[in-house]
């Protein structure tokens, strides 16, 4: 029995959830996807699937045997690429995903950079403002904002971003500048629904989380809308840091509160363990993580 033969039948079965699905990804016939299974659990003594006339499902054993084929297989193509990679040129379809407004701010230009560079890659750019499912929607490469609890995922950190509370020089001038998280009574709010889906902030208090409720004076799901009402001295703003940056940086808000921030959110580029990496994909994580990690989010 050709062992990373049947690691990689076994892999492919699980990832496309039925024993014909495999086999037409392997473009093998059924009856060899199902005698590879069952000498590879013969081998192990153990059953890795439970297998219904509607769907299969991994037993205890077939999971832990799942992560390590992971890893394995995930290892050996690394080793070939290394190998290939200064005489293969880039090419073929890249997706890459991110949150719609550091996609659009941050992981954008480096796509393009990379396309220019690279003419045969082709590339697709999904940014939006839900966790997409990397190995469920065929994406190569993902930008988190988000500490990642997924084992099937391989996490680069880049970076970390704050939450931070913010307000225009003018609001400030006729409202005060609060002292502390309790001050916030005195205020009224802009509220990032996407960012705070109900009325309180969250706040470091020594070694406490606390919940402040606040009184919002526009709620708002769009980030640009928001932020520009703080800009307009309609508020107080809780923004991650990378959103209200530019602004910032430009003197037209100002942060407040620092000291009682909650920790700083990790920000990661991620990708499938379970994915084979291409060449493309290997260059293009090597040029994301080393110019994210250069970028100043706060």
């Amino acid at each position: 029995m050709d062992k990373l033969v049947a690691m990689t039948t076994f892999v492919r079965i699980v990832e496309t959830g039925s024993l014909t699905a495999a086999a037409n990804a392997l473009d093998v016939s059924l009856p060899t996807v199902v005698r590879t299974l069952a000498g590879l659990e013969r081998h192990l003594g153990v059953s890795l699937l439970k297998r219904t006339t509607r769907r299969i499902r991994l037993t205890d054993d077939g999971s832990q045997y799942l992560e390590r084929c992971r890893v394995i297989l995930s290892a050996l193509q690394e080793a070939e690429d290394a190998l290939v990679s200064r005489r293969r040129e880039p090419a073929g379809k890249l997706t890459v995903t991110a949150s719609a407004l550091f996609g659009r701010r941050y992981v954008a230009p480096i796509v393009t950079g990379f396309v220019r560079r690279h003419p045969k890659v082709e590339a697709d750019m999904l940014f939006v403002d839900r966790v997409v499912n990397l190995i469920e929607e065929g994406v190569d490469v993902g930008v988190r904002i988000a500490h990642l609890r997924d084992s099937s995922m391989v996490a680069i950190p880049v970076g970390r971003t704050r939450r931070v509370v913010c307000a225009s020089e003018d609001y400030l001038r006729r409202h005060g500048v609060p002292q502390t998280p309790s001050d916030l009574r005195d205020h009224v709010c802009v509220r990032h629904s996407g960012l705070v889906p109900r009325n309180e902030w969250h706040f470091r208090v020594g070694s406490r989380e606390v919940s402040v409720p606040i009184s919002s004076v526009i709620t708002c799901n769009d980030i640009d809308s928001a932020v520009d009402a703080c800009v307009n001295s309609l508020g107080l703003g809780m923004f991650l840091s990378y959103m209200v940056a530019p602004s910032r940086k430009q003197g037209r808000l100002r942060y407040v509160l620092e000291n009682f921030e909650t920790e700083p959110t990790p920000v990661q580029v991620v990708y499938p363990h379970s994915k084979l990496m291409s060449n493309k994909v290997r260059a293009f994580i090597d040029e994301c993580v080393g110019k994210l990690k250069r970028l100043r989010l706060d």
